[in-house]
């Protein structure tokens, strides 16, 4: 009777060993192959102009921790820097400002681009990156939990650079999100330290293209469309 009871208790201890065992073993198996497919960056990367820019790693994608303020493309061409509102709003080709054409603003917060730059076939992003897609902010946003929290996840902390209450703000994800306002297609200047805006390279239509803002007031992120002769930021994402 005795031995039939210890075997009764015995083998179901076995079993789930074994099956413990197994699951284990699954689990350190599916760690190992996303350790081999895990994102890689270095710590900082240079523009053409000698700017260096941090990054951080974000799922599977690794993207600079500041906004773009380089004033050539790659090979070397200048990118104009129109300043005079009636020039902006003519423009066909690629351009830059500073906000409110303040030199010190833009050394804060960035440089203002027209689409025609963001997307200029000549690149304006370091070697080995590339501006981003609307695939690549469709793919960061998701990964941080959609366009209600992203935002969050996305703005740097405090009110250094961002409105009061800058609501939601964790930068979680290290991204380091701040407000450089925009340029609207007249040439005026709009909202700095409430909104951060960035291109994408993906247009929508022959007049607007893709890109996203954040706002002080939530932890959003308002994935839309805006015209392409607006000057907005510019994040780059690792090739």
């Amino acid at each position: 009777m005795r031995r039939n009871k210890f075997l009764f208790w015995f083998c179901p201890v076995i079993i789930m060993g074994i099956f413990i065992l197994f699951t284990s073993s699954c689990k350190k198996d599916k760690d190992e192959d996303e350790d081999d497919t895990q994102v890689t960056a270095p710590a900082t990367v240079n523009d053409v102009d000698g700017n260096v820019y941090h990054t951080v790693v974000i799922g599977t994608q690794a993207w600079l921790v500041e906004n773009l303020h380089v004033t050539h493309y790659r090979n070397g061409d200048a990118i104009a820097n129109v300043s005079d509102n009636t020039q902006w709003s003519n423009l066909t080709s690629g351009a830059y400002c500073c906000y409110n054409n303040s030199a010190p603003t833009a050394t804060m917060y960035g440089y203002l681009y027209n689409w025609s730059a963001a997307s200029d076939s000549r690149n304006i992003a370091p070697t080995g990156w590339h501006v981003a897609t609307d695939a690549d902010w469709t793919t960061l946003i998701s990964y941080l939990g959609g366009e209600s929290a992203a935002g969050g996840c996305l703005k740097e902390t405090g009110t250094t650079h961002w409105v009061t209450p800058n609501t939601g703000a964790s930068n979680s994800s290290g991204f380091t999100a701040i407000p450089g306002g925009d340029r609207l297609p007249t040439g005026g200047f709009d909202l700095i330290t409430n909104y951060g805006c960035w291109w994408s390279t993906t247009a929508s239509d022959a007049s607007n293209a893709w890109g996203v803002n954040l706002y002080y007031g939530n932890a959003n992120t308002v994935h839309g469309t805006y015209n392409k002769k607006c000057g907005m930021s510019i994040r780059c994402v690792m090739d």
